[in-house]
Formats: C-alpha cells, sequence, structure tokens
C-alpha cells in the first residue's frame, strides 16, 4: 500500500455514505397500484426491523432497499404486495444489462405482468414513448444527475396467455409502457475530500470507476475534489467508449483518466491492467462478485466489508467501515512501516560496520580484542531487541503523505541510507580506534603481559554502546527534518528503551567481571562518557536545524 500510485475506487459506500434514499420521484400518478406492485415484486431487497437508533434499514441491495423505504414510508407493506403476487420468472440485476426484470401474476391487474427497472435509458428504449417524452425525461435525468443522485426508471407490460415465460426474451420484446423516474441520493463521506486530498499530495492519482451515469460520476468527483475546472473529456469516458478504443488508445488515455462511468467488471479489469503497462502500482476497491477479476489483477485488492465473500477472498485488504479515507489511512501506515525498516537497517547496520571494522581494526592498536565475543553479545542483544521495539513502535506520521511514491524495484537501502552508514559509521570508528591508541600510551595503558588495561577496554566498551545509544535517537528520525523531542509519545517510548539499555550497560560494566571483562566506572567517568558521546545527539539536532531552515 505503501506502493501504490493509482487508486481505482467504486462510489457507492466507499465515496459516499450508502445510505440512499429517495430524493425526487416524477411517476405515472394514474398507475399507483402498479407501481406499488411492482417495487415489491421486482425486487430481491428486504427491510429490516427499526434498530436502536429508530432508523429503518434494510438487506440487500442499497437503491432496492431505498425504494421499499419509500414504499414503506407510503403506508404501503411490500411483503404483503410481493407474497400476493405470484412469481413467474425474474432475471436479477446485472452491471452487463443494467436492468432487473420480474414477470408475476399480478392480483392488482388480474393478469400477467412483467416489472422492469433498471438504468432509465435503457428501460426507456424498450417503451413505446414519444420522442418529445424521451426528450423530456431526459432533461430531467441531467438535472437529477447533476446533482449526484442515481437515477432509475420504471416499466411494466402485460404479456398475453402463452407467451414465452423468459424476462430478457420478453423485454428484448419492446413494447413496455413506462412508469416514471425515481431520483435516489447518496450523500459523500464528510472525511472523503480531505482523504482524497492527501492522496494527491501524496503523488496518488485517484480514479472513480463506477456503474453510474456520466453525470452522477463527474458531480461526486467535482464534490470530493477530483475533478477540477480545468478538466476535459479527455479525463473522463464511459464503459462502452472505454471497450471500443484500441489496446494502444486506451494505453494512452488510462493515465489521464479521473471519472469511467457506466463501467462493467471487465472495463475495470482491462483499466487495471493498462495502468500496471503504464509502470502503475494499483489499488482496487469493490464489494461485489463482478469485482473479483479486477481485485485479483490489482496489487493492492481492497473489498469493501458489507461486500461479497467472493470479493473478499480475491483482495488482500478489507476495509471493515468501507471508507475511503481509510485507504488514504493503510496509504500512511505502509509507508510508515516501510520508514521504520530502512531507520532500523541504518541503526542496525551503522553498528555492524562499527564493530566489525573495530575488531578488525583493533589487532593493529593493541594486543586484546577491544570487543570480546560476550560483549558482543550484549551488544546484539540490545541494539538488535530493545532498538527495534522502540524504532518498531514509531507511531505513523502523516508526513509521508507528502512524499512521492517509492518504486517498487528500488533498492530498500537508498543513497541517503548508505552515506549515513557510512558516514556515521567512520567517524565513530576513526573516534573509537583514537581512544585505543590514546589509552595504549597513557601510564598503565598496557599491562606487563602486553594486554591493555581492562579498566580502559571498559571505558572502550562503554564509549562503543553510548555512542550507539545515542544514535539510535538520530536514527528514529531519519528522513526527516524533525527534532527527536517534537512528539511527546514518541519521545517516551524511546527514553524507556533508553533507559533499559543505559541500567543493563551499569549492570554488565558493574557487575559484569570476568565473564564480561570489564570492571566498575566510577560516577565520574561515567558522566564523561555520557556527557561526550551526547554530541552524537546534538550534532544531529544542529543538522536537522539547519535542514528545517533551509526548507522553509
Amino acid at each position: 500500500m505503501g506502493a501504490i500510485t493509482v487508486i481505482c475506487t467504486d462510489k457507492t459506500g466507499t465515496l459516499t455514505q450508502n445510505l440512499m434514499q429517495v430524493y425526487d420521484a416524477k411517476l405515472d400518478e394514474s398507475q399507483p397500484d402498479l407501481i406499488a406492485e411492482g417495487i415489491a415484486a421486482n425486487s430481491t431487497a428486504f427491510l429490516e426491523e427499526k434498530s436502536g437508533d429508530g432508523k429503518p434499514a434494510g438487506v440487500g441491495n442499497p437503491t432496492e432497499v431505498a425504494l421499499l423505504l419509500w414504499l414503506n414510508q407510503r403506508g404501503q407493506d411490500y411483503l404483503k404486495l410481493r407474497e400476493a403476487a405470484k412469481v413467474v420468472n425474474q432475471l436479477t440485476f446485472s452491471t452487463e444489462r443494467k436492468y432487473m426484470a420480474t414477470l408475476v401474476d399480478s392480483p392488482v391487474a388480474g393478469k400477467r405482468i412483467l416489472y422492469v427497472k433498471g438504468a432509465p435509458e435503457i428501460v426507456m428504449g424498450r417503451c413505446d414513448l414519444a420522442q418529445e417524452e424521451i426528450s423530456k425525461n431526459n432533461e430531467q435525468l441531467l438535472a437529477y444527475q447533476n446533482k449526484a443522485m442515481r437515477t432509475l426508471g420504471l416499466a411494466y407490460k402485460v404479456v398475453a396467455d402463452g407467451a414465452p415465460e423468459d424476462c430478457a426474451e420478453l423485454v428484448a420484446e419492446g413494447g413496455l409502457t413506462f412508469l416514471g423516474i425515481f431520483a435516489i441520493s447518496d450523500p459523500i463521506r464528510p472525511d472523503v475530500p480531505a482523504a482524497v486530498k492527501k492522496c494527491q499530495s501524496a503523488g496518488i492519482s485517484v480514479k472513480i470507476v463506477t456503474g453510474d451515469t456520466p453525470g452522477t460520476a463527474t458531480e461526486i468527483a467535482r464534490q470530493i475534489g477530483l475533478w477540477q475546472p480545468g478538466d476535459t473529456e479527455r479525463n473522463r469516458i464511459t464503459g462502452v467508449e472505454f471497450a471500443a478504443l484500441s489496446d494502444e488508445e486506451a494505453l494512452d488515455r488510462a493515465m489521464d483518466l479521473k471519472v469511467m462511468s457506466r463501467a462493467r467488471p471487465m472495463d475495470k479489469q482491462r483499466l487495471v491492467q493498462l495502468l500496471q503497462q503504464k509502470g502503475a502500482v494499483v489499488a482496487v476497491t469493490g464489494d461485489g462478485t463482478n469485482d473479483a477479476p479486477a481485485l485479483n489483477h490489482a496489487q493492492v485488492g481492497l473489498s469493501m466489508g458489507t461486500g461479497t465473500s467472493v470479493a473478499k477472498e480475491a483482495s488482500d485488504i478489507t476495509l471493515l467501515d468501507d471508507s475511503f479515507h481509510s485507504i488514504a489511512t493503510a496509504v500512511m501506515w505502509g509507508r510508515s512501516l516501510y520508514k521504520n525498516i530502512q531507520r532500523f537497517i541504518v541503526f542496525q547496520l551503522t553498528i555492524n560496520v562499527v564493530a566489525l571494522l573495530s575488531v578488525l581494526l583493533g589487532a593493529f592498536f593493541g594486543t586484546s580484542l577491544p570487543l570480546t565475543v560476550t560483549q558482543m553479545l550484549w551488544v546484539n542483544l540490545i541494539m538488535d531487541t530493545f532498538a527495534a521495539m522502540a524504532l518498531a513502535s514509531i507511531s505513523p506520521s502523516m508526513d509521508v503523505m507528502n512524499e512521492k511514491p517509492r518504486k517498487r524495484t528500488d533498492f530498500i537501502i537508498t543513497p541517503a541510507m548508505r552515506n549515513n552508514i557510512l558516514g556515521v559509521g567512520v567517524v565513530f570508528l576513526a573516534l573509537l580506534m583514537g581512544m585505543l591508541v590514546y589509552f595504549k600510551g597513557l601510564p598503565g595503558g598496557l599491562l606487563p603481559n602486553g594486554e591493555m588495561s581492562v579498566h580502559y577496554l571498559t571505558v572502550f566498551f562503554t564509549v562503543f554502546v553510548m555512542l550507539q545509544f545515542w544514535n539510535l535517537f538520530n536514527a528514529s528520525v531519519f528522513g526527516t527534518n524533525h527534532s527527536i523531542f517534537k512528539d511527546a509519545g514518541h519521545a517516551l517510548g524511546m527514553l524507556s528503551v533508553a533507559l533499559i539499555i543505559l541500567v543493563g550497560q551499569f549492570i554488565i560494566v558493574t557487575f559484569g567481571g570476568k565473564v564480561f571483562r570489564t570492571e566498575p566506572l566510577d560516577w565520574q567517568t561515567w558522566l564523561q562518557i555520557i556527557a561526550g558521546t551526547s554530541l552524537v545527539l546534538w550534532v544531529g539536532e544542529i543538522w536537522r536545524g539547519i535542514q528545517r531552515i533551509r526548507h522553509k
């Protein structure tokens, strides 16, 4: 998630609140009974008992639930109507057909009726409507869609005795009677515009891929800050238009697209594959069975908590709250965790470079090994275990959302990391080797047997640990210009680990004896070592302060 460069998101539930409600309806008032029966029978949704907050809810397609709630508000019992109408055949809604049809033996009309609901342009295309009526309806539809509303057309057809019972065949014949239009609204989530802005500042391109109309999809894109005044028709397309493009043309437009409306499952999958051909790292959201191919092909598939089990199985992550804001949060966590891994590598390799070269070069400056095996084990324990805990637990920062995505092909050790490891390592090594030379020349530095004094070797060992101790704080803010004192919570976490290291080092030095080749140090020596090695921290703070001033 930290490396993604494109997010292909659906609209309903992810960008919007998934609280579908009928906003307006332009219906044939002369047919109220047929409209009620058509809504009740031509549906797979159910209403639930009112929840604790008193709000009615439903199970099934949110659009169908909104229609049942509208019917319920008018005092109609959808369940009685549904049970009274004997279903002969039913064709459930699909994104390819964009309509649902149910053939029933209607007690209301006393005849066999085919009820159809779906995309208004599809439904009207199967109805006997004058051009004037079609134009009037299209004008009304455009007004609704420009307000980011989902529109739905209703129609019916009286089926003669002996006629075929296949719903698809009956719809294809045409001759339907148009009952009217529903406008269903689903407001955007309040936190989405800010989340989209964060993703864009992080160098991530956001694309809406939805089955809604071009007007609705574009309006939602405008409301969340994705669609800008300067955008053109090159930045949006319908699923049918996209399918008609050759691979070369589609590849050329893939990165520029911001909105794909009336998208079908294969359109979504094709877009993902084309974006990947352009070198993009793609995350895709989806909640339906039809979204499984796109979820599977994307580098990161994000299914919805309310989605189907097939979508969840095909995805990598399930968003329990269905919100786009959670996607932005996942990007922040992905980048922050990757940065924490890099910080640990910087810290650990610096220690390894210094320890390895200290042991190798120590032979040229004295007859004793500067660091014994047991001392090295202690160093590995405190630096591998405690330091890993400290650096891995650094909380994610929103600052990573101001950086561009990393390339998946990049080596984890960046040039800045390499320079830090080698630069700090060489300085520490020079200081430690200088100490060995200095101790060797001091009175009592060398014993009669040619070995270096245990006292000075203890000082050397303690200085080695304390240099890494202070460098731990610098490593914790590596990759930023922040002071280590900026985040109090983070500072407390680091201080607790630092305290463990300090206490452990004191115990080893004071009570290690022959096992660790140490002897107790007086408090003045401890004070001198801690104060002297703390220069590592203060030099880092000064350097980061200069960088902050330059950045401003």
